[in-house]
C-alpha cells in the first residue's frame, strides 16, 4: 500500500503528534455487519503504547446483534466462556489520517487471540484474509473496486430516529441519474465526502446522482483486494460520521425506499500474476483464467449468498427492471445480468451486481476469491453467454429471495465448509439466522397499514 495522505508512518504519526495536529487515533475492527468498532486513543499514549502492543476489546463483540446485544448459541464466544477478551493488532499499512474529522488518524485492526496468537476465524478481515493467502500461494494477486451507492435525506439521524425512519425527505425529488444539477444539490455534502476520502488516502474518481431521488454513488480507486476492502469500510463510516456533522443523514441500506431502484455494491474484480501482468487478458483476448474464474464465481454464488446479500432486506432490491439483478447470469456490458463483463486488455474484469450497499466487504470478497479460485483449479465453465434482457429471458437459474433460502443453501454447502471452515459457516449460519428471526417476528408498518382496520 502506498503511503497514506500526511500520515506515512509510525515516525511520521509521532511528529504529527509532538507538533500537535493529531491528538487522537481511532483504533477499529470490522464486526459481522461491515460496522467499524473500536476505541479512540489519546494520540501520545498510542504512540506510547498501543502503536507497539495494541489493545484488547471484548468478544462478545463477534456474536452481538445490530442492537449491540449479545446473541445466545455462537461456539466462538457465550456466557458460560465468559465473554474473554480478543487483541486488536493494528495493520500500520492502514495508517491514516481521518480527513473528516480533526486532529484524528485512524489504523484498522486484525483480530487475534490466543497463545501463540492466531487470527480468529470468525473475524470478517480473517476470513478474507485465508481467500488471499490462497489465491498468493497460486500466483495471484487480485484487485476490487467497490461501486457504492446510498440514499441522502434531509433529516438528521437523530430526528430520522425519532419518526421510525417514516416519512423522510429525500434531498432530491426526481431521478437523478448522472443530473448535474440535482447532484450540485448535495454537493456541501457528496463534495465533504470526497475531499475527505482524498484526505485520509483513499483515491476518489467520481460521484454522481444516480436512479433515484436523493441517491448517489461516490467511486474510489481500484486496490489490491484487502485494501478495497479496508477502503470501503472506511468511506461508509466517514460519510455516516460527515452526514452526522451536517446534520442530515445517508444510508447504506439495500432497498430503503419502497417503489425505487435498491442501492447496489457492484464489485469489480480481475487477477494479476506476482509482477503486474493481467491474468484475465492477453493479446488473444480473455484467458482461461478469465473465463474459469467466472465459472466458478457463479456456480458457487447461490450457496455463498449470504456473504453477498447478508440481511432480510437485502433481498427486496432484487426485483425487475430495477437495475438490481434477478438471475444468475453473465454478459458482456449487460446491466441486466448478474455478472457483468467490462473492460478490454488489462483492463477487462467481472462486475459482480449481486451486492447491495448493506454488504460487509470482506466477506464479499472472500466469497469471490474462493469461488473464482475453485473454478480455475477444477476449470468450472460458466454457462453460455445472456443475450438481451436478463430479466425477462426464460430458463436462466434465479437468484435467491428469501434469505431463510440463502442461510440454508450456506449451511448445507460443502464448498463452503471446505474454502472457509466449518467454524465460519456455522458462526455465520447462526448470525443469518438471527436476523431472520428478528424479522420473522417484527410487526411491520405494512401490516398495520393492511390489517389494523379492516381485517
Amino acid at each position: 500500500m502506498g503511503p497514506i495522505s500526511g500520515i506515512s508512518s509510525p515516525e511520521a504519526l509521532r511528529r504529527a503528534v509532538a507538533d500537535g495536529s493529531i491528538d487522537t487515533v481511532i483504533v477499529a475492527f470490522t464486526d459481522h455487519f461491515g460496522r467499524l468498532m473500536g476505541k479512540r486513543f489519546d494520540a501520545e499514549f498510542f504512540c506510547d503504547d498501543a502503536l507497539g502492543h495494541g489493545t484488547h476489546g471484548c468478544n462478545y463483540l463477534l456474536t452481538v446483534d445490530m442492537d449491540m446485544e449479545p446473541v445466545e448459541g455462537y461456539a466462538y464466544a457465550n456466557w458460560s466462556k465468559g465473554y474473554g477478551d480478543f487483541h486488536l493488532v493494528p495493520d500500520l499499512s492502514t495508517l491514516r489520517l481521518a480527513g473528516w474529522t480533526q486532529r484524528t488518524a485512524l489504523v484498522l485492526c486484525d483480530v487475534v487471540e490466543g497463545h501463540p496468537e492466531a487470527p480468529v476465524p470468525v473475524a470478517p478481515r480473517s476470513i478474507l484474509s485465508k481467500q488471499i493467502d490462497r489465491l498468493n500461494a497460486a500466483g495471484h494477486v487480485a484487485k476490487a473496486a467497490s461501486e457504492l451507492e446510498c440514499f441522502v435525506f434531509d433529516e438528521s439521524y437523530r430526528d430520522a430516529h425519532d419518526v421510525g425512519y417514516r416519512g423522510l425527505t429525500t434531498s432530491g425529488w426526481y431521478n437523478e441519474d448522472y443530473h448535474l444539477l440535482q447532484g450540485a444539490r448535495v454537493e456541501p455534502f457528496i463534495g465533504a465526502a470526497r475531499r475527505a476520502l482524498k484526505a485520509s488516502g483513499i483515491p476518489v474518481e467520481n460521484s454522481k446522482g444516480e436512479a433515484a431521488p436523493g441517491q448517489h454513488e461516490l467511486n474510489i480507486r481500484y486496490a489490491e483486494v484487502m485494501d478495497m476492502a479496508d477502503r470501503h469500510t472506511i468511506m461508509k463510516h466517514a460519510m455516516k460520521e460527515l452526514a452526522d456533522a451536517q446534520g442530515i443523514s445517508c444510508t447504506f441500506m439495500a432497498k430503503p425506499v419502497e417503489g425505487q431502484s435498491g442501492s447496489s455494491c457492484h464489485i469489480h474484480l480481475s487477477l494479476w500474476d506476482q509482477s503486474g501482468s493481467p491474468r484475465f487478458a492477453d493479446s488473444d483476448g480473455p484467458t482461461d483464467a478469465f473465463r474459469w474464474f467466472l465459472g466458478g464465481w457463479m456456480a458457487h454464488i447461490e450457496e455463498l449468498m449470504v456473504m453477498y446479500a447478508p440481511t432480510v432486506n437485502s433481498y427486496k432490491r432484487y426485483q425487475p427492471a430495477s437495475w438490481a439483478p434477478t438471475k444468475i447470469a453473465w454478459s458482456t456490458d449487460n446491466r441486466t445480468a448478474g455478472f457483468r463483463v467490462v473492460g478490454s486488455g488489462p483492463s477487462l474484469r467481472i462486475e459482480c451486481r449481486v451486492p447491495g450497499a448493506d454488504v460487509n466487504p470482506y466477506l464479499a470478497y472472500a466469497a469471490a476469491l474462493a469461488s473464482g479460485l475453485d473454478g480455475i483449479e477444477n476449470r468450472i465453465e460458466p454457462p453460455a453467454e445472456l443475450r438481451g434482457d436478463g430479466y425477462s429471458t426464460a430458463g436462466v437459474q434465479a437468484l435467491p429471495t428469501r434469505l431463510s433460502d440463502a442461510v440454508d443453501a450456506f449451511e448445507g454447502s460443502q464448498f463452503a465448509r471446505d474454502a472457509f471452515g466449518s467454524d465460519v459457516v456455522d458462526h455465520y449460519v447462526h448470525f443469518a439466522r438471527q436476523e431472520d428471526a428478528a424479522w420473522r417476528t417484527a410487526v411491520t408498518d405494512w401490516e398495520r397499514q393492511r390489517y389494523f382496520e379492516r381485517i
